[in-house]
């Protein structure tokens, strides 16, 4: 079982802002760095570098939500000293291959993400078939309040993440619009891969600290997180 592993998603567009609040993560006791899809939209393999520059040894993961030329894509962020990257389930299965070689090739762990997907727990699956080594049970962003805004109750990735852990043997994290609180709670479902984001917001009563210390309440998530909360 993999342990219980604290990911920041760095959901920002200004680099300067995202190393000093990964520094400020770091200090609270976070594992893993994520480039977020924002911050390389905005600059790229640049972002991975500066973050590689600034912490060495930090698992860094790349959401590159990757749908075509994976083999190059992948590649390019593993040289720029990521070590994880993403590949989507909903990309052709060639593309979810190319990714896997690179990962192979060049030492870098591949997440599959399920974004998307019919049916959530059959694309987990089939992304684990087709070699990924780590799940990202995703429900997205514009799903999320497109749903919600058409007057239905919102989607949570809580809602097969039982599920999705059941069908398969790799390490899972779900990813979208999940409360602190429920995201401690993932390693309960069999999901060790907890991702906070990042603009963070404390939402949950039980992580305020008194002096609304945004780095103390983030370590107090930290070290509920690795005791297996």
């Amino acid at each position: 079982m993999h342990p219980p592993t604290v990911q920041i998603s760095l959901d920002l567009t200004d680099l300067d802002e995202s190393i000093e609040t990964a520094a400020m993560a770091r200090r609270a006791g976070v594992d893993w760095l994520e480039a977020g899809t924002p911050l390389l939209l905005a600059h790229g393999l640049h972002a991975v570098k500066a973050l590689r520059e600034n912490f060495p040894g930090v698992p860094i993961v790349a959401d590159l939500k990757t749908m075509d030329g994976g083999y190059l894509e992948a590649e390019m962020m593993a040289k720029a000293g990521a070590t994880h990257v993403v590949v989507m389930a909903r990309a052709h299965e060639e593309t979810v291959k190319c990714v896997v070689q690179a990962g192979k090739d060049y030492g870098v762990g591949v997440m599959g993400d399920n974004l998307g997907c019919p049916d959530m727990v059959e694309g987990a699956r089939q992304l684990e078939d087709l070699g990924c080594g780590f799940i990202v049970h995703h429900i997205g962003y514009d799903e999320r309040r497109g749903i919600a805004a058409a007057g239905h109750r919102m989607p949570s990735p809580l809602d097969d993440l039982k599920a999705v852990v059941e069908a398969v043997s790799v390490p899972v994290q779900a990813v979208g619009g999940l409360s602190i609180e429920q995201a401690v709670a993932c390693p309960s479902y069999g999901a060790p891969l907890v991702v906070l984001g990042a603009p963070l917001t404390i939402d949950a009563d039980s992580f305020k600290t008194a002096s609304g210390d945004l780095e103390a309440s983030l370590k107090l998530i930290c070290d509920q997180i690795h005791q297996g909360a």
